[in-house]
């Protein structure tokens, strides 16, 4: 009786031993990689297990991911379920990537807490976490770069990053690939790293290392040419654009990397502007000079910190010719712009559209003020001089009626304005009433005298010291 009872307990505990096993099978993915980043960072895994009889109250399944070779020696715990919610056979779970997941073999695996079993490792699959999709820059943003015959110019990625540089080097995991174009839609692997060391002309760029996910996180083109003479042409760059805002603050103007550096504004040099970078708040052309060695380089920029650009259709001295107008239009993209015509600095009335009609000589200015935005205002100047009619000889008789006939005192060209003439008018009294280089063929302009046709006397010397003198009799 007593062996009886001893089987029918080892029985039991048998059954009880089997039942407490599950098996689970290899986990399927349902896709091929997997590219996670902030936005959107979430997948699902497949599997079956068997018995579902087998399963506690207590247990919980686990997901584990491996190292980017597909190795489990020290898996990462993924995903946990609530003890005893996942009661039938097959199951769905969602997990997350790690923000540190870059490599092209992840497998996952399965496994149960109660009873305790794993299951075989995934399909391999790239699996790569983009803390950083978005453009960045490589050498300040300069299009251009030059190396002097027989050396080298170094590209790196910009750093620090900021609001108007999201740079990758912020992210010490990252790694990078840089290229070289081949035409303008292909590229060859150069090399790996923070920095390029280039001795061979061409257009280079980098990205960061996403694997075989497509990524957003790519830097700007930059042309590398070899020096063929001792000075060269490169660009500057403005941090702001070009134009930007004064009142956003100052831009930051920088060029090529070299050995030294020399800047200039509007020509002149700048005091201690020995950096590669230039800080300003002004406009103006700026230029520089960079020594790179063996060789040198240029650069020039126009800036402009009024937020718009703005062109006028006239240029700085105009002439016009009697009985002619001139239509001066200004063109900007400025947002809602207003305008403001000035003669001889006066303000002219009711002169408010982008454009204006000008009959009389004088010296002109437009204004334009941007009102949105960027709150700033740009000013173009000019002048315009009437063309006098060119008489033969200089007259000795006026008659200021109003008729406008014979009115004003109208000689020869080669004695009127921009021709540097001194035109003397001595009055019957012998005062001075006129004495001018710049004669406008305008006197008397306002004339009032008591005599019956008086007469005035003129000297008119030249540049080269030749003198004519004569009299005018006015009448009226």
């Amino acid at each position: 009786m007593k062996k009886i009872i001893l089987i029918a307990v080892f029985i039991c505990s048998l059954t009880v031993k089997a039942q407490a096993q599950i098996v689970i099978s290899k986990p399927n993915l349902g896709y091929t990689q997997a590219c996670a980043s902030a936005s959107f960072n979430s997948y699902n895994v497949t599997f079956s297990f068997t018995p579902e009889s087998s399963l506690t109250s207590s247990n919980q399944f686990i997901i584990e991911l491996s190292d980017e070779t597909g190795d489990f020696s020290n898996p990462t715990t993924i995903y946990t379920s609530a003890a005893g919610s996942i009661t039938t056979s097959p199951a769905t779970l969602n997990f997350s990537l790690p923000t540190d997941t870059a490599g092209e073999a992840y497998k996952i695996r399965i496994k149960s807490t109660s009873p305790e079993a794993t299951s075989s490792g995934s399909d391999p699959f790239p699996a790569y976490y983009k803390i950083q999709d978005s453009p960045f820059t490589i050498n300040n943003l300069i299009e251009t770069a030059i190396f002097c015959s027989g050396g080298s110019y170094l590209l790196t990625i910009d750093n620090p990053g900021g609001e108007m540089n999201d740079s990758p080097l912020q992210y010490p995991s990252l790694t990078f690939n840089w290229y070289k174009e081949t035409s303008e839609t292909t590229s060859v692997f150069v090399a790996s790293g923070e920095s390029l060391e280039v001795t061979e002309a061409g257009t280079y760029f980098v990205e960061t290392n996403y694997g075989s996910c497509t990524s957003n996180s790519f830097s700007n083109r930059v042309t590398v040419t070899e020096a063929i003479s001792s000075e060269t042409t490169v660009t500057i760059n403005s941090s702001l654009g070009n134009p930007y805002c004064h009142t956003n603050g100052p831009t930051v103007l920088s060029t090529i990397k070299g050995d030294s550096y020399k800047w200039f504004k509007d020509g002149e040099p700048i005091n201690d502007a020995t950096e590669q970078m230039y800080e300003t708040n002004e406009s103006g052309t700026y230029s520089v000079i960079v020594n790179l060695g063996e060789c040198s380089a240029t650069a020039s920029i126009d800036l402009e910190n009024s937020g718009f650009t703005s062109s006028i259709d006239v240029e700085d001295v105009n002439d016009l010719e009697e009985g002619e107008t001139l239509i001066a239009t200004v063109t900007t993209s400025a947002i809602t712009p207003t305008y403001e015509w000035f003669k001889d600095g006066v303000l002219i009335s009711g002169a408010t559209s982008n454009s204006y009609e000008i009959s009389e000589s004088g010296n002109y200015s437009v204004v334009i003020t941007q009102n949105v935005g960027c709150l700033s205002t740009k000013e173009f100047t000019f002048s315009v001089t009437e063309q006098f009619p060119d008489v033969a000889k200089i007259p000795n008789l006026i008659s200021p009626n109003g008729d406008g006939i014979n009115d004003t005192w109208i000689i020869p060209q080669e004695y009127t304005s921009g021709t540097d003439t001194q035109v003397m008018i001595i009055s019957p009294q012998g005062k001075i009433v006129l004495n001018t280089n710049n004669y406008q063929n305008n006197w008397p302009e306002n004339l009032s005298f008591k005599d019956v046709n008086p007469v005035y006397y003129y000297i008119i010397t030249t540049p080269n010291n030749q003198t004519r003198k004569g009299s005018i009799t006015v009448i009226k």
